[in-house]
């Protein structure tokens, strides 16, 4: 027996038609299952077939299934050559889709919200498909890159989707969790789109940075402060040894109070790509291919979920903040700005205790919150930015000043006249 699967709101809405219809229907071939559809998928999947939506009990001889809808969207389909008809899988309609989700989340309140996700590797990708999954009802995705093969060991995207957008991708997982999602696009490098930058911060209600380059992230984090947004921004650092979440949250510290003034200097970042890294100065230009080859190394995909969990977390209690719900109580228990994550004690983690041993000391395996206070020289949130200036960032300005170095008090602007 096949399995059949209807739409409930392309019942509704035909139910409503004075004609009768003609639709598409996809066929997983070797599984006897059947999606029937009122309107075409932009992408389909399977065997095509014909489908004619009714009214009445005659099927059509022209099509190869016949769907009989009565005045109340109730449905049975119909095989060409067969005798009988079967019911059918209905689709709920978009009221009704996340109802095991309500008394947790305020599914009516997330329908409304827009979230703007910047970066759709293996951090981004992740968390729309949960933020879909949840009931977020509007996204605006922005990536410039392409699902690549060294990308499939974390993303979401499977080897079916090489080559493709990575905007085109996710938005295609989403409407596959959420039909009823308004998802925007852009493949686009943010840092030399500035100006569409701000046009969708301006309108998101809130802004995940999941980028894999602090340039990125201060140009995000410059228009979050400006339009005073809220954002959360998350990284991986060093093969997943460990991380951290940020959130921004107006009149508090931002993103470059976290990192420091010296934000544009290499950071101890995981590096994901060898060609973006060698651009960025991650990998140096003269290191050779086997070299770089051993430094592009990322962690596991497990590793990166704990990271990608929390800045879901975040997301949902900012969106639902003010409503009552079960999520309510994670305001009062998820207040750091800052969030650090340890994987492995390795590197940078390696003087923390064991995690069978570790007593009242730092361990892997844990979260720690992070209770960053506002810095009053912040070089962007700040009225009295201060910029310890180093020799590689005088020398840029003028050759005859790499030969300072030291702590500059006085306010930036004046300093660089």
């Amino acid at each position: 027996m096949a399995t059949y699967c209807l739409y409930g709101e392309e019942l509704q809405r035909f139910s409503t038609m004075p004609e009768n219809a003609s639709g598409i229907a996809y066929e997983w071939e070797g599984e006897s299952v059947i999606h029937l559809r009122l309107r075409p998928l932009e992408h389909s999947f399977g065997i095509v077939h014909s489908v004619r939506f009714v009214h009445g009990s005659e099927p059509d001889a022209d099509a190869d299934f016949t769907v009989f809808v009565d005045a109340e969207g109730n449905a049975l389909v119909r095989k060409r050559g067969s005798q009988d008809a079967e019911e059918a899988t209905i689709i709920p309609a978009k009221e009704n889709l996340y109802s095991r989700s309500k008394g947790l989340i305020e599914v009516g309140i997330l329908e409304g919200k827009r979230v703007l996700i910047i970066g759709l590797g293996s951090f981004g990708s992740q968390i729309a498909v949960e933020l879909a999954k949840s009931g977020v009802g509007e996204f605006s995705l922005m990536d410039f890159d392409r699902v690549e093969l060294h990308n499939l060991v974390r993303h979401t995207a499977s080897l079916n989707d090489l080559g493709r957008l990575k905007t085109d991708f996710v938005r295609e997982t989403i409407l596959g969790k959420n039909p009823y999602a308004k998802v925007d696009m852009f493949p686009i490098n943010i840092n030399e789109h500035l100006d569409i930058l701000e046009c969708e911060v301006r309108k998101a209600d809130l802004v995940i940075c999941a980028t894999d380059n602090n340039q990125s992230r201060f140009n995000i984090s410059e228009a979050l402060v400006r339009l005073q947004k809220v954002g959360i921004f998350g990284r991986a650092i060093t093969r997943a040894e460990g991380g951290d979440v940020f959130r921004y949250r107006p009149g508090g510290p931002c993103y470059v109070c976290m990192i420091g003034n010296q934000w544009y200097k290499d950071m101890a970042e995981e590096i994901t790509n060898e060609a973006s890294a060698r651009k960025n100065g991650q990998i140096a230009a003269y290191t050779s291919p086997e070299d770089a080859d051993a430094m592009v190394q990322v962690g596991l995909s497990s590793d990166i979920e704990p990271m990608c969990n929390m800045m879901v977390k975040l997301s949902l209690v900012e969106l639902s903040r003010g409503s009552e719900s079960g999520i309510s109580s994670l305001e009062e228990e998820l207040s750091f700005p800052a969030y650090m994550w340890v994987n492995r004690r390795e590197r940078h983690y390696k003087g923390f205790a064991p995690f069978n041993k570790c007593a009242n000391m730092p361990t892997i395996m844990r979260w720690y919150g992070i209770n960053l206070p506002k810095n009053e020289h912040c070089s962007l949130c700040s009225e009295k930015p201060r910029l310890s200036l180093g020799e590689d960032f005088l020398k840029g300005i003028d050759p005859e000043l790499s030969r300072i170095n030291t702590d500059f008090g006085d306010d930036v602007e004046e300093l660089l006249k």
